[in-house]
């Protein structure tokens, strides 16, 4: 048999890679003889760089950058295995893991080191550039990286306004003419896994601004800033980015990203083309995945939907895992999933799962594996 591992990472347990080397070795448990492909898989999000890198035998580069607080923090890019192509993963230099919880405020958080990651990459020639924009710690509507990439944003009394989403509201004039020229020349590539918008109820500030430290009065003026910084950019461009889907992702760097010629694109899609996911399904029986949480985000574009969307094409079922699975995950059915499994099996701590939940991963995928060999010797019985 044939088994394709296709497991995003179990958020703040295990990697992707470290996940589909638990569900390997499940499968040869039951099946000591099974074909077994790894392919770690993301969307966008954490972790994105890793997949994109290791599957494609590409190089990393280690830089230092300005981190979200202003201070300078380690960082990776890298270049795919074409050596054309580079990936910038947003949450290296601006990620909400680089604040510490008592010192998250996006009126403060700036997104100025992902513009130096990808000025960094931009000199090693590349044609296409794609920047993974989930996790981030900041609500600055992008204008960082406006900024380290060569943009100016100029107050009433024509002075650069500070970094932050609190002072996007003091912006008069932005000028991004003198923008680096070299991204003209590439393709760039926005892979991100949210269709929110700048600006309004289900915009940037409102839907992420808490999870960033921002209070309610604080959520009101980081939404008020982006509206006026977006109303900028029409007066002066012509371009709407007000309610583009996506544009609201990471903060709206999306929408920054925009403006410097990028296409946003679904994460998990992105990464299963680079991957050539479907390629990697040819003789498949069976592909296994899975994340930490599945619940009714998931049909919606995440990890899983992607994967199940692609193997019911090629007729490879699919069966997934997760640490916790909350109403809503469904319409995965509906979309052709076979199973969906979580790995906890008794009350625990949080703290407890996440010890645990290689463990936990490696026993359940092999109980379900279990079903899978009876199912394959009544089959072989059959046949005889």
């Amino acid at each position: 048999m044939k088994f394709l591992l296709a497991p995003d990472s179990f958020k703040e347990c295990m990697t992707a890679k470290e996940a589909a080397l638990v569900m390997k070795e499940a499968v040869h448990r039951v099946f000591p003889d099974a074909d077994t492909l790894l392919l770690p898989v993301a969307d966008g999000g954490e972790g994105t760089l890793d997949v994109l890198t290791y599957a494609t035998g590409g190089t990393m580069v280690e830089t230092r950058v300005t981190g979200p607080l202003g201070d300078p923090v380690p960082a990776r890019y890298s270049i795919l295995g074409d050596g054309r192509t580079a990936v910038v993963e947003m949450a290296q230099a601006s990620g909400l893991q680089l604040v510490p919880p008592a010192r998250r405020n996006p009126l403060l958080t700036t997104s100025y080191g992902t513009g130096e990651l990808i000025k960094a990459a931009l000199d090693h020639c590349i044609e296409k550039l794609i920047v993974t924009i989930g996790g981030s710690a900041t609500n600055d509507g992008g204008a960082g990286m406006l900024q380290a990439l060569g943009a100016k944003l100029y107050d009433a009394n024509h002075k650069p306004v500070a970094f932050g989403g609190g002072s996007l509201g003091e912006v008069s004039r932005i000028d991004l003419s003198s923008l680096d020229p070299r991204l003209r020349q590439i393709t760039i590539q926005i892979a991100c896994d949210v269709s929110n918008p700048l600006v309004g109820p289900r915009g940037a500030s409102h839907v992420f601004g808490p999870q960033k430290g921002a209070t309610p009065e604080m959520v009101s003026q980081l939404e008020a800033n982006l509206t006026h910084f977006a109303d900028i950019v029409r007066k002066q461009t012509g371009v709407s980015l007000h309610h583009v889907p996506g544009a609201g992702a990471a903060g709206g760097l999306g929408a920054a990203l925009l403006l410097c010629g990028g296409q946003l694109v679904p994460g998990i899609d992105l990464v299963l083309d680079v991957l050539s996911f479907e390629d990697k399904l040819t003789g498949a029986d069976y592909v296994l995945t899975g994340e930490g949480k599945i619940d009714d985000q998931t049909p919606d574009g995440k990890v899983i939907a992607g994967i199940v969307k692609r193997a019911r094409k090629a007729n490879v079922p699919v069966i997934a895992f997760a640490g916790s699975v909350l109403p809503g995950y469904e319409r995965l059915y509906e979309q052709g999933l076979l199973s969906v499994h979580s790995i906890i099996s008794k009350p625990c701590t949080l703290d407890e799962a996440l010890a645990r939940g290689a463990e936990n991963l490696l026993r359940t995928v092999e109980n379900t594996i279990r079903l899978l060999h009876v199912k394959s010797e009544e089959s072989g019985a059959c046949k005889s």
